[in-house]
């Protein structure tokens, strides 16, 4: 494999441990590297049908303890949206829109890191926001992860409730977004990658207290806008 390859199947690997250990983390910490090595056109799909299999893995395991009627509140408006954002943002420029989206979640896992707990983000408006966010950015880059990150970390929910909510959600948004934009399918070694991370991440998630759990999330959330305004410039 090239360097590019290389540095992609490693960070598969840790994108799985991520979303394993935490509920997401996959797609953010993967995708640049992905479409760096394969590019853009190849790299979105790619990456969508492999965080599918980043979610459900854990999900076989954890599934009792998704929170339904949460899941079914974000992903209405995700599922409505994402058609029309994919229509919407084909012939647009999308950089000013990713570094305009990293840039706000940077400000949102600031203020939740300083323990800011938002009204707001309780409220169905505030479900309809995260979800509308996180279908934009998942057409723009496969990286719908960061609004869904600071709405599950303002909820407090259980750790193991926060996660399995997380995995179901991100499950089925990324089938969706494949459907719209197309499914590429991933490389083998890719592949093996994924299920090694994951199965490392299923391993430890057990151990992880809410208050880790809610802190990985937020590291997860301030390294995929990272890396949204990164590739954008």
């Amino acid at each position: 494999m090239t360097g590019p390859d290389t540095l992609a199947v490693a960070a598969v690997a840790l994108g799985a441990f991520a979303q394993a250990a935490t509920g997401m983390g996959f797609s953010l910490i993967a995708a640049p590297a992905l479409i760096a090595a394969v590019g853009p056109h190849r790299g979105v799909p790619t990456v969508l049908l492999l965080a599918v299999l980043a979610s459900l893995l854990p999900l076989s395991r954890d599934w009792r303890h998704t929170r339904p009627r949460d899941t079914g509140r974000l992903l209405l408006p995700t599922l409505l949206f994402t058609p029309v954002a994919a229509r919407l943002l084909a012939a647009v420029d999308t950089r000013l829109l990713a570094v305009a989206a990293g840039l706000g979640v940077l400000v949102g896992v600031a203020l939740l890191a300083r323990g800011l707990r938002s009204a707001f983000l309780r409220r169905p408006a505030g479900a309809w926001i995260s979800g509308l966010g996180s279908a934009g950015l998942n057409v723009i880059g496969g990286v719908g992860g960061p609004p869904i990150g600071l709405y599950a970390a303002n909820a407090g929910w259980p750790a193991r409730e926060a996660r399995a909510t997380l995995h179901a959600f991100f499950l089925v948004q990324n089938v969706a977004t494949a459907v719209v934009l197309g499914v590429v399918l991933p490389s083998w070694p890719a592949v093996a990658a994924l299920a090694v991370g994951a199965a490392t991440g299923m391993a430890l998630s057990p151990r992880l207290s809410p208050t880790a759990t809610r802190g990985g999330v937020l590291a997860v959330s301030c390294v995929g806008a990272l890396a949204l305004i990164g590739t954008a410039l």
